[in-house]
């Protein structure tokens, strides 16, 4: 089958976790009831905190990918768990931040860790160094699924690096998926513009659950989005509210819109590589 329907749900993650599993779990009943195939959740969608290492849980293993494994299976579905903080074996003081697939059966089909850390120093003296407390992945992932195509997976700050989207594609990435924790400033900034653009030049889908309301730091952005391989965008939630948004995917448009304009294929390699040296 090619043509399914996927959906993002939009959450305003407390630090209760308990409170936020089962928010989760009527999200995604809500939504495998109106028949998603594929469901995404947004960035650090099990808790928000500042106790990073404390937090942090086995992946796959610990409470929160068990749980949604749980979910996966009672409702044969696809879950892309958001993220949470993943233990680190090697530096426990910094967990990594970690997406990760679970198919239908339950089954754990592979994970993500975000590769750029938010570290910012702004002329306005406004400082963020994420680094400090939650370690870079080491991997850029694709999985192919059995049912819903090829994924590829960045979290948040990673939208703003075209390379990770470029290699995902050229990986075969049909799909990309990018839970996000996006402020309000930023989101009314970028946000849109470069959702859009992360499908537009690699002719895939993309699937933006991000976070909404008032976080302890700053007020995040909500509009999750799902965008076609032509940067159409397909649905869209509000910048207030929680909830659950739909799109049909088609992973033949994904094929067509691939033989339209070819810039896969027109690539200069032996020029790029330059910038790399």
């Amino acid at each position: 089958m090619t043509t399914f329907l996927v959906a993002a749900i939009q959450m305003d993650t407390t630090s209760n976790q308990d409170q936020n599993l089962s928010v989760v779990a009527d999200f995604i009943g809500e939504a495998a009831k109106k028949g998603a195939k594929l469901i995404a959740l947004p960035e650090t969608m099990a808790y928000l905190g500042r106790d990073y290492a404390a937090l942090s849980e086995a992946v796959p293993g610990g409470k929160t990918a068990t749980y949604l494994s749980t979910l996966a299976r009672k409702y044969g579905v696809y879950i892309e768990g958001g993220s949470l903080y993943e233990r680190n074996e090697n530096d426990p003081a910094r967990p990594y931040n970690t997406t990760f697939l679970l198919g239908p059966d339950g089954a754990f089909l592979g994970k993500y860790s975000k590769l750029h850390p938010f570290d910012v120093v702004l002329d306005s003296g406004v400082t963020s160094r994420e680094s400090s407390h939650v370690a870079p992945g080491h991997e850029i992932v694709t999985v192919k699924t059995a049912g819903v195509g090829t994924l590829g997976f960045g979290i948040c700050y990673d939208l703003r690096f075209g390379e990770l989207f470029r290699l995902m594609a050229l990986r075969g990435a049909q799909i990309l998926v990018l839970p996000a924790n996006f402020t309000e400033a930023t989101g009314r900034a970028h946000w849109e513009v470069l959702v859009r653009a992360r499908a537009i030049e690699n002719e895939c889908y993309v699937i933006a659950p991000n976070q909404v309301g008032k976080k302890p730091r700053f007020t995040a952005y909500g509009h999750s989005l799902i965008v076609d391989p032509r940067g159409k965008v397909l649905a869209e939630a509000d910048g207030t509210e929680t909830g659950v948004i739909y799109a049909p995917i088609d992973l033949d448009l994904v094929s067509k819109v691939r033989k339209e304009t070819f810039t896969l294929q027109n690539r200069r390699e032996d020029i790029y590589s330059l910038c790399l040296k």
